[in-house]
C-alpha cells in the first residue's frame, strides 16, 4: 500500500477544503496581500488624486465662510420656517448663494443666515439689512426688532488660521521627535508623509466640492491628524516586532516583514476605521439632514473625509514607503541579494501561517508573487519547498495556499518495537 499523504491532524484532504470568502480570511488571518509589491499603484492614485486637488485649489480656491472673509449674519427664532422658504424670501436682495442654516430644535429653534462681503470693508448697505430683516420678520410672523444682525470681520478668522497652522507646526515636529526616538528617523518620514497627504487629500476634496470652510472644519481637521498618526503607529509597531524576529534573523527582507505586519493588522484597521466612521456618517445623515442640526454638518464633513483617507494612507502610503526607505540600507540590501541567490526573496506569509510557525505546528503558508516555487524556513531550522499550483508529497491545502508538512526525520518513520509483554486478551 502506497503512503498517504502527510495531513496536519483535523484537517481536511486537499480536495475537501472549502473555498473562503475574503472576509473570511481577513478573520481567519490566511490573507497574503502585497501591499509593497504594488506600492507603485498606490502611489500613483494617490498622486492623480493630489495633483487634481492642487489644480482645483488653484483654480477655484475654497469656500471660505464669513468667519475668515467678513461678512453679515441674521438670526431669528423660528419653528416652523424651512431653509427653503427663508431662501426664496431673500433671493430678490441678492442673497439667494447665502449660507441659511437650522440651530437648535423646537420651541428654541434659530434660523440663521450668512452673507459673504466681496471685500474686507464693512458689510452691505444699511438699506439691504434693513429690508432682509423685514422679509425674515414676515416669513416667521414675528417684529423686525427680533431679527438680529451682526456684521463679522476677516480678522477673527485670520487669527484662527494662524493658530491653527502654529499648532499644526508644533504637531509636526513633536510628532517627528516622538516617532523618531522611539522607532527610528526613518519611520518618522514615512509617517509625516502620510499625514500631510492626508491633509492635502481633504483640502482638495473641498476645493473640488465646494464645501464651506469653518471654524469647525479647522478643528476637525486637526483632529483627524491624531487618528491617522494613531493607526499608522500601530502598524509601524508591530513592522518593529516582526523585524527584530525575521529579517534580523536573515529569514525575509524587510518588504516581505512589512507586508506580513500589514496582513497582521489589516483586520484590525478595517475594524477601527468602520467604527469610527459609522457615527459620523450618522451625525451627516441623521444629525444634520434629518433632524437638521446643520452645525454639525462641517465638523462631521471634515472627519469623514480625513478618517477615510487616513484609513488609506496608514496601509498604501506610510508603510510601503517605509520598506522602499529601509531596503535602501546595506544590510536589508545584501540580505535580500542573499535570499534571492537562494530562491527564497519575495515569499509572501500569511499571519495564520506565520503564527503556525512561530508554534511548531506546522510550515508557513509561503507564496511566491511570481508563481515560482520557494523555500521557506520552518521553526526548527529545515526548509520546505512550496510550489505555487503544484501539488507535491505530503503537502495540505490551506485556504489556496499550499503548505508544506514537516515529514519527520527517518528514523521517526520506523515502526516502534514492539512491548516484550503479550496483549491481554479483551
Amino acid at each position: 500500500m502506497s503512503a498517504s499523504p502527510a495531513v496536519r491532524k483535523g484537517a481536511e484532504p486537499a480536495s475537501a477544503q472549502p473555498r473562503r470568502s475574503t472576509l473570511s480570511k481577513l478573520y481567519r488571518g490566511e490573507t497574503a496581500f502585497d501591499f509593497v509589491g504594488k506600492r507603485r499603484r498606490w502611489l500613483a492614485l494617490s498622486a492623480v488624486v493630489i495633483v487634481i486637488g492642487l489644480a482645483s485649489l488653484g483654480i477655484r480656491g475654497l469656500n471660505f465662510g464669513i468667519e475668515f472673509v467678513g461678512g453679515t449674519a441674521w438670526q431669528v427664532q423660528t419653528p416652523t420656517v424651512s431653509v427653503a422658504q427663508a431662501r426664496s424670501a431673500i433671493r430678490p436682495f441678492g442673497l439667494g448663494s447665502a449660507t441659511i442654516e437650522t440651530l437648535g430644535g423646537g420651541a428654541h429653534r434659530t434660523l440663521q443666515v450668512q452673507d459673504k462681503l466681496s471685500g474686507v470693508a464693512a458689510g452691505p448697505p444699511a438699506a439691504v439689512k434693513s429690508e432682509v430683516s423685514a422679509a425674515l420678520a414676515r416669513l416667521a410672523h414675528v417684529p423686525t426688532s427680533a431679527v438680529s444682525i451682526s456684521d463679522v470681520g476677516p480678522t477673527w478668522g485670520g487669527a484662527i488660521t494662524d493658530r491653527a497652522l502654529e499648532a499644526l507646526a508644533v504637531f509636526f515636529v513633536a510628532i517627528g521627535a516622538y516617532i523618531a526616538f522611539r522607532f527610528e528617523w526613518k519611520m518618522a518620514v514615512a509617517a509625516l508623509v502620510a499625514v500631510l497627504h492626508d491633509l492635502v487629500v481633504t483640502v482638495g476634496v473641498y476645493s473640488l466640492s465646494g464645501f464651506q470652510v469653518t471654524p469647525s472644519t479647522v478643528v476637525a481637521v486637526l483632529t483627524i491628524l491624531g487618528y491617522s498618526l494613531y493607526d499608522t503607529i500601530v502598524v509601524f509597531d508591530r513592522v518593529l516586532e516582526n523585524s527584530r524576529d525575521l529579517a534580523v534573523h536573515g529569514r525575509m527582507t524587510y518588504s516581505d516583514t512589512v507586508n506580513l505586519s500589514m496582513n497582521q493588522v489589516l483586520m484590525r484597521s478595517i475594524n477601527t476605521s468602520v467604527v469610527a466612521i459609522l457615527p459620523i456618517l450618522s451625525v451627516l445623515v441623521i444629525g444634520a439632514q434629518l433632524l437638521g442640526a446643520t452645525t454639525l454638518q462641517n465638523f462631521g464633513l471634515a472627519l469623514f473625509i480625513g478618517l477615510t483617507t487616513g484609513a488609506y494612507s496608514s496601509i498604501f502610503i506610510a508603510s510601503p514607503l517605509l520598506a522602499a526607505l529601509k531596503e535602501r540600507e546595506p544590510r536589508y540590501r545584501v540580505l535580500r541579494q542573499k535570499l534571492e541567490s537562494k530562491g527564497r526573496g519575495g515569499v509572501l506569509l500569511s499571519p495564520a501561517a506565520a503564527a503556525a510557525a512561530r508554534a511548531g505546528t506546522g510550515a508557513p503558508v509561503g507564496q511566491r508573487r511570481s508563481g515560482a516555487a520557494s523555500v521557506v524556513p520552518s521553526p526548527d531550522g529545515r526548509q520546505d519547498m512550496v510550489e505555487a499550483g503544484v501539488g507535491a508529497r505530503g503537502e495540505q491545502q490551506v485556504d489556496g495556499s499550499r503548505a508544506v508538512a514537516h515529514r519527520p526525520p527517518a528514523t521517526s518513520r520506523r515502526a516502534a518495537p514492539r512491548s516484550k509483554g503479550r496483549r491481554r486478551r479483551s
